[in-house]
């Protein structure tokens, strides 16, 4: 059985504009599901990448720059879970780019997303949108599904 994402037209359009934006660098960023003014609603909050930062403090222990792989600062990350939480939100999904490469889940995608083999956050969509030469070429949704992370289906919605 496959599982589905549904996503808002709205916010697909944000997150492609995200990576257009930092292209040729990699994006990343969640998806948030709560109430905004009264409404029930998807909206989307940025991260800074900052793989590159990472990458020229130790280049041995961060070898990739910002063109292949993200990283997302813990602490601005750990602020926008608590934000959510106080809120009454919840997270939906992770999202980030592949400039010039295939939308897929990587080893390295995968490492980051868990700990000790387990996902921190299990019911979180994870989405990877594909860049080629400034354009969008593709997007897939992955999520946990008990062992490994696999391929969802994204629904639109208006």
């Amino acid at each position: 059985m496959t599982d589905t994402f549904v996503i808002h037209n709205t916010v697909l359009d944000e997150i492609f504009r995200h990576a257009l934006e930092a292209y040729p660098e990699e994006c990343c960023g969640v998806i948030i599901n709560g109430t905004v003014d009264g409404e029930e609603r998807q909206v989307v909050r940025r991260f800074q990448n900052i793989q590159n930062y990472l990458h020229k403090e130790d280049p041995l222990r961060y070898p990739f720059t910002a063109s292949i792989a993200y990283t997302v600062d813990r602490k601005e990350a750990d602020s926008v879970f608590a934000l959510i939480k106080e809120n009454g939100q919840t997270l939906a999904a992770f999202y980030h780019s592949h400039p010039d490469h295939p939308a897929f889940f990587s080893e390295e995608d995968k490492a980051a997303q868990t700990v000790f083999g387990e996902p921190e956050f299990p019911e979180v969509a994870q989405i990877v949108i594909s860049l080629t030469k400034r354009s969008i070429s593709g997007i897939n949704c992955f999520k946990w599904n008990q062992k490994d992370f696999s391929e969802c289906r994204l629904k639109h919605h208006e």
